[in-house]
């Protein structure tokens, strides 16, 4: 096992961790993000997520594919939460008048990073220090990311982090799968299995609207698998009119809680974390999908597994909460194991 540093742009630098099994994981100092995560597939290393070659590229095509998302993943309403009473005003997307994935977020930073090599894995810890008042929010937050690549083709995420006052937190990693390896394809094929009884109703600014829906009997039961152009081909007459998916999934604790697998049957994507939802993004950029390596991005390009607590969460303590203390250590931590049929 080996971890392999190069230069990714004029500040940011790329980390190749590569396994005894011949997989690669490649992470970036900028946005603490996965550029790349490859295994064998008969004798070929295939791609299975969505990047780009370059640290500038992200930041002017799409600076969230494969980032550490932060302070708060998803979109707070209005831009408008509150801590033991007191309401926080942080920044506001000027077209949608709503915050999203913290405004000026940590995907757009260059975070501090080391090397981590031990028997049975290779990992890069990055660390950020979002200082009080950063967007609006309160609290200087330090905050840790780190990625490890197991023997077992497992690709672990673990957060860490600690305040001094009271605010909120609920990271996720935005990552895209596309397990054909060529982002032109649409995962129409692919066939997504999730241990999710219920779902997040969300209007259509992706807002979500209180509701918790039983997933029975709707296009978006995916409890025994389902391949995704089925969920296409129904999706119009769902309330939001997102062309696919961009909803939060109520997960039980049936691992592994999530499964992708590619249109050969040859790749399978277990996921596993101790969040309890996840949000599924279906790419739907329509003709907007940018350039990536020497194609197109399709639309439905690529699905997301963003492991947090539901957005909304502000606006429906119920659902559980993001508040962390300075009495308070953070950890969470999602697991995407790559089974490869032999």
């Amino acid at each position: 096992m080996e971890i392999i540093k190069k230069s990714f742009g004029k500040e940011a630098n790329l980390f190749i961790l590569k396994n005894d099994k011949g997989t690669e994981l490649a992470v970036s100092d900028q946005g603490a993000r996965i550029v790349s995560l490859k295994v064998l597939v008969d004798g070929k290393l295939r791609e299975t997520v969505l990047g780009f070659d370059s640290a500038e590229e992200y930041s002017e095509k799409d600076p969230y594919i494969g980032s550490s998302v932060g302070r708060f993943a998803g979109r707070i309403k209005n831009g408008k939460f509150s801590i033991d009473g007191k309401e926080y005003q942080v920044t506001v997307d000027p077209e949608t008048g709503h915050n999203l994935h913290g405004g000026y977020g940590f995907d757009k930073y260059i975070w501090q990073s080391a090397e981590q090599v031990e028997d049975d894995r290779v990992s890069v810890i990055f660390t950020l220090e979002s200082k009080a008042g950063d967007e609006g929010f309160p609290g200087n937050l330090s905050v840790s990311v780190k990625y490890s690549l197991t023997n077992e083709n497992e690709w672990v995420v673990h957060y860490s982090a600690k305040t001094d006052e009271a605010t909120i937190y609920n990271p996720t990693n935005h990552v895209y799968f596309n397990l054909t390896g060529d982002p032109s394809q649409a995962i129409d094929e692919h066939v997504l299995q999730m241990n999710a009884n219920r779902y997040v109703e969300v209007d259509g600014d992706v807002i979500p609207t209180g509701k918790l829906v039983d997933v029975k009997g709707t296009i978006f039961d995916f409890t025994t698998g389902k391949q995704m152009s089925e969920l296409f081909a129904g999706v119009a007459s769902e309330a939001s009119g997102i062309d696919g998916l961009d909803h939060p999934f109520l997960l039980t604790e049936d691992a592994p809680q999530v499964t992708l697998t590619s249109p050969d049957k040859k790749v399978t994507v277990e996921m596993t974390t101790d969040s309890p939802s996840v949000v599924v993004f279906t790419a739907n950029f329509g003709e907007n999908g940018p350039a990536m390596r020497g194609t197109k991005l399709a639309d439905h390009g690529g699905i997301t597994m963003e492991t947090q607590v539901p957005p909304g969460v502000t606006d429906y303590p119920e659902w559980g909460s993001v508040v962390l203390r300075p009495d308070e250590a953070f950890e969470q931590e999602t697991v995407f194991k790559v089974v490869v049929e032999e």
